[in-house]
């Protein structure tokens, strides 16, 4: 079975609905392809062909645990997302100030503020922060010679436009 080869998102709707199906012992390509939703049903011809294959009941088993998994991993997010609500609750103007930065969304606000304690009154600087924060490149200077000076590495997700 190859549904990742033609679904995008396997943890979607629909491929929780056809997962499900085939947990609970339905193999039949045709049956599991009409569980598609929404852009998925385009693709019938090519859901079927791709849920064509050996199903056995230790796959089911398996498919079971890892989908269990997923979810309980989802509910730890959720409850994390939850208590990092009500932490920052008290900070919104001031995530609300950070959004404002290019590049800067929610997320990322919120580190900001939970690695800084959303004082910036212990920098003197807006250029003290930066370079707290190793987003500046120091002075690498030697007999007369500059030197590349790097920043440090960040979240790979987050690089500067």
């Amino acid at each position: 079975m190859k549904l990742a080869s033609v679904a995008t998102d396997v943890m979607g709707v629909s491929g929780r609905a056809m997962m499900r199906a085939l947990i609970e012992g339905t193999a039949d390509p045709g049956a599991l392809a009409e569980l598609a939703k929404g852009k998925l049903r385009r693709k019938l011809p090519e859901l079927r062909k791709a849920l064509e294959g050996r199903f056995r009941p230790h796959h089911a088993f398996l498919l079971e645990r890892m989908v269990a998994h997923i979810e309980e991993l989802e509910d730890d997010i959720d409850a994390v997302s939850d208590r990092i609500e009500e932490q920052i609750a008290p900070y919104q103007p001031a995530v609300q100030l950070l959004r404002t930065i290019r590049g800067v969304e929610r997320r990322t606000a919120e580190v900001i503020i939970a690695e800084t304690g959303g004082d910036m009154s212990v920098f003197p600087s807006a250029k003290h922060l930066a370079s707290w924060a190793g987003v500046c490149p120091g002075q690498n200077e030697s007999a007369g010679k500059r030197k590349p000076a790097k920043t440090r590495k960040g979240s790979p997700g987050c690089a500067p436009p």
